[in-house]
């Protein structure tokens, strides 16, 4: 690998890095829409869209703000990929106000009207999606255009979901198309990033036993992944599905055992990255036993998005927000708590499908632990991320290897 280059940036902190706006804006549009989306839920508040109740808080949780997430990971993570200098500036502000764009238009259709929503919030995905292609192909890094294939699945899915609720009166099959994409995000660029952090923690910290490296049977678990989903977006509740889900489970659960989690309990930043992924070998079970009338299959859906998703976007935004402004690796009391506030959030949730006796307060458990989840990392981490504590903007450019 070539030396570092850098070039300076002299324009607003927040355009520096793509993870800036986006974990912010995300994060705030994540606590705000479960928010309001309680008192919408018992009737109490109406918002102006031309979504169904329902169809507009799994929108903005599915294709709201984890796009903002997923995008500021992705545009922070493609410059280490290719050795190309970051997206920002007048560019990222772009995207960003094409993304704010989006969030005003699908909430207000209503008036608006659904087609300028559809065109308006499709239009973030699709730029996304364009981007990160340019930057991979001119870079050479074919190895991570399976990232840019699972963001036009996403964008499809945002496409199917305006087209599903306007034509059919609800949203049904986009919605599990856009959680079978996040769910295979999350194993793709999880079973990367946790076994990879781990490795350098214990080297340094608690020598002994060691993750296994990203291998074959990685390459196995994805792929068994991919069909179990396709099977579960296709007939969700077919017992063929249910079988491949329950396997798919099995084997997730055996990945996440060769990571060492538990020898990382000392450092809360790592050990929320194996508690999240957790979620998705349970999402996989849960919609295994739902798959034989056991259980609602939602227990399942929630599980991977209120836990996997929920806890693993907050686990890496919190790390890359230390990582890339030069602060210590370690986790803040305030940070522990959020990490405290997600799981209490997802368990909540799930269990509020799992109990119906007790569904309502736990609903409210679960959102109220939601909102402070990401309400307070946008709290404990705006500063950082609006720049006032910025130690240095330029960004270093690495010439990579061939990857």
């Amino acid at each position: 690998m070539a030396g570092p280059r850098s070039r300076a940036y002299q324009g607003w902190p927040l355009f520096a890095n793509s993870f800036r706006p986006f974990f912010l804006l995300g994060a705030i549009q994540a606590g705000l829409a479960i928010l309001v989306w309680l008192p919408v839920f018992h009737g109490e508040l109406s918002v102006a869209s031309a979504f169904a109740p329902r169809d507009w808080h799994v929108h903005e949780m599915l294709y709201g703000y984890l796009p903002a997430v997923i995008t500021g990971f992705l545009f922070t993570a493609i410059p280490n990929w290719t050795g190309r200098l970051p997206i920002r500036g007048a560019p990222l502000a772009t995207l960003v106000a094409v993304w704010l764009a989006g969030r005003v238009a699908v909430t207000c259709s209503a008036t608006t009207g659904w087609a300028l929503a559809f065109v308006v919030d499709a239009a973030f995905l699709a730029l996304v999606a364009a981007a990160a292609a340019r930057e991979i192909v001119a870079g050479k890094n074919w190895r991570n255009l399976p990232v840019v294939m699972l963001v036009l699945l996403l964008l499809a899915g945002n496409v199917a979901f305006h087209l599903e609720a306007h034509f059919e009166g609800a949203a049904d099959f986009s919605i599990r198309l856009g959680v079978g994409v996040v769910v295979l995000l999350i194993s793709l660029i999880g079973g990367r990033i946790i076994p990879s952090f781990t490795r350098n923690w214990l080297v340094r910290e608690n020598p002994g036993r060691l993750p296994v490296p990203h291998g074959r049977f990685d390459g196995i678990v994805l792929g068994a992944s991919a069909l179990a989903l396709l099977a579960w977006v296709a007939s969700p509740l077919h017992p063929v599905t249910g079988a491949l889900a329950g396997l798919v489970g099995l084997l997730h659960l055996a990945r996440l055992s060769r990571w060492a989690g538990e020898r990382t309990v000392r450092e809360r930043l790592l050990l929320i990255l194996h508690v999240g992924y957790v979620f998705v070998p349970l999402g996989f079970l849960l919609h295994a036993v739902a798959a034989f009338g056991a259980l609602p299959s939602s227990a399942g859906i929630h599980a991977w998005m209120a836990g996997a998703a929920g806890t693993m976007t907050l686990a890496v935004m919190t790390r890359a927000s230390l990582g890339h402004t030069g602060q210590a690796l370690t986790a803040s009391p305030a940070t522990q708590a959020i990490y405290v506030a997600i799981v209490i959030a997802a368990a909540a949730r799930i269990c509020a499908v799992l109990h119906p006796p007790l569904s309502d307060v736990l609903l409210h458990v679960a959102a109220f632990c939601w909102a402070a989840a990401f309400l307070g990392f946008a709290v404990a981490f705006g500063p950082l991320l609006l720049g006032s504590r910025l130690r240095a903007l330029a960004i270093p450019r690495r010439v990579a290897a061939a990857r």
